[in-house]
């Protein structure tokens, strides 16, 4: 008989799926993690910067590009769709296509690119 105490304590199988999945591919490094960190405050900045410069009717695309872009760098590392099948990458490359659209739609509707 089995206790909880033995199950809880009781070591994970060795092999299996888990080890197989881990040997398909390394994980990025801490200084990967860290590039990653600094290129997407690099962008944020330039995000903050771009709002107080005065570049006209661009402010908005100039925006949604690159928010795209910190959203695919986001999507592609921290959820490891680098790593992943590239149907799982045009899903997500999808989503956010999907998503900004609507919302040109959505601002055309108000009004917003009319001068």
């Amino acid at each position: 008989m089995t206790t909880t105490h033995d199950v809880e304590h009781a070591s994970p199988p060795t092999g299996g799926a888990s080890e197989a999945h881990d040997a398909e591919h390394d994980h990025p490094s801490d200084r990967t993690y860290m590039g990653i960190a600094l290129i997407l405050g690099l962008i944020t900045a330039a995000e903050v910067a771009t709002y107080y410069i005065n570049i006209g009717s661009l402010l908005g695309p100039v925006l949604l590009v690159m928010m795209t872009a910190k959203f695919s760098i986001v999507a592609g590392w921290f959820m490891h769709l680098k790593f992943d099948s590239n149907l799982f990458t045009r899903v997500f490359v999808a989503g956010i296509v999907l998503a900004v659209a609507v919302y040109i739609v959505a601002l055309s509707t108000f009004h917003y690119f009319a001068s």
